[in-house]
């Protein structure tokens, strides 16, 4: 029989009317002859406030217990589920995320380490639907520890693997995965397949579609994705290994990706000696704070240099008091940051083998007199950073330029 992981974000999960139109799409699989797990996330709204309430309780709260609170969001629409299913007539059970995903790091954002499959096996021998809470697992000591934002993802993805399913089905608000943001350009596209590396790459500079840490542990599973609407019987989008039939030929360039939730930091008259970098990176690493687009340039004869680099915006306080703390053992004149700025950057394997594509993109950029305020690259992306006043005109030329308007030839 196939074996198949249907996950449901918050908003497919908001409500008793939502959870038994979930319900149903659940019982068809099941009822065509499907093995099913299914991974669940908090209803739209109920994290953000549980971790108020966190806030509330105390602003320097025990991350620890902070999981315990936040977690229960998933728990509750599990259980919900599992009802509902067995109020259709389907043989479904819940399970805790701590009987089954082992998580070590971070609390708050800890990774997984481990699924325990054998429950989930039983189950499913048995003809049983499992519903399973996304976003947490238990730690080595014991403690519930949950995955970051986006966790129930990885979830998915982890438990797909571990069990061997065919498939796991990515189920949101909406239809499929985008050349850009619709909400910017209404003339995007849905893309019919996109490769692995592309969607971590668009996950990564700012495409919410899928979290980034489920993308590469598919991409390292071979795991198919699909990822369809929880709302519309529509085709989605495969997220697969290589593009195949038409995708073969289509553009060189995936998508547009776009991202508000920047934040430029900059260190001035740092030592220009090997050490400096890693004095500044080194701490803000082991808070867990993530950095993108380093520009690091000295000063010619001067024994000096700046730092500059981009995080999340959200972080920018912590990031702050990190590097302040260490102002003594770095040794930088003056700390700047900026949380005016977002990130837009084209994704596509063809950046691999055409390097023109970069110049076009900073061409079509100058054009409309679009400062870039730091750049970065990889095999497949190139991302610019500018003023957040230009992100969305930024977009639709961009999306113009490389021909990926709806009207447009592919």
């Amino acid at each position: 029989m196939p074996r198949i992981v249907m996950k449901f974000g918050g908003t497919s999960m908001a409500g008793i009317e939502r959870i038994r139109n979930v319900a149903g799409r659940v019982r068809r699989e099941a009822e065509a002859g499907n093995e099913v797990l299914v991974v669940v996330s908090a209803m739209a709204g109920e994290t953000d406030r549980l971790v108020q309430l966190c806030r509330e309780a105390a602003a320097l709260h025990d991350p620890k217990e902070y999981d315990v609170v936040v977690a229960s969001g998933e728990q509750v629409t599990a259980g919900l589920l599992a009802m509902t299913l067995q109020n259709m007539g389907v043989n479904a059970r819940s399970f805790m995320g701590w009987q089954l995903v082992r998580a070590s790091g971070i609390h708050g954002n800890a990774r997984v380490e481990a699924v325990e499959s054998a429950l989930l096996d039983e189950a499913l021998s048995a003809g049983t639907v499992a519903v399973i809470p996304g976003f947490q697992g238990v730690s080595d000591d014991g403690r519930l520890a949950t995955l970051g934002r986006g966790g129930s993802d990885t979830s998915a993805v982890a438990i797909a693997a571990a069990v061997k399913a065919d498939r796991c089905d990515i189920y949101t608000d909406v239809d499929g995965v985008y050349t850009t943001d619709p909400r910017i350009v209404p003339k995007a596209r849905k893309l019919a397949q996109v490769t692995f590396e592309e969607m971590l790459e668009l996950a990564g500079v700012g495409a919410k579609v899928l979290q980034v840490r489920s993308v590469g542990l598919a991409m390292r599973e071979n795991l198919p994705l699909r990822v369809l609407s929880a709302f519309e019987d529509v085709a989605g989008t495969d997220i697969v290994a290589e593009l195949s039939g038409a995708d073969m030929e289509r553009n060189l360039i995936a998508g547009i990706a776009a991202d508000r939730n920047e934040a430029r930091m900059t260190l001035t008259g740092i030592a220009d000696r090997p050490g400096t970098v890693a004095a500044v990176m080194g701490p803000l690493a082991e808070a867990g704070i993530q950095f993108d687009m380093i520009v690091h340039a000295a000063t010619p004869n001067a024994g000096e240099s700046d730092l500059t680099f981009t995080i999340a915006r959200a972080a920018l306080a912590q990031a702050m008091a990190v590097i302040e703390q260490r102002k003594e053992g770095i040794g930088y004149r003056e700390l700047l940051t900026d949380d005016s700025v977002a990130k837009v950057s084209i994704v596509g394997v063809g950046i691999r083998s055409n390097p023109g594509l970069s110049a076009k993109m900073f061409e079509v950029l100058a054009e409309q007199g679009i400062n870039l305020l730091a750049v970065s690259a990889s095999e497949i992306k190139v991302s610019a950073l500018v003023a957040e006043s230009d992100l969305e005109l930024a977009v639709r030329v961009l999306h113009t330029a490389f021909g990926l308007d709806a009207e447009q030839t592919v």
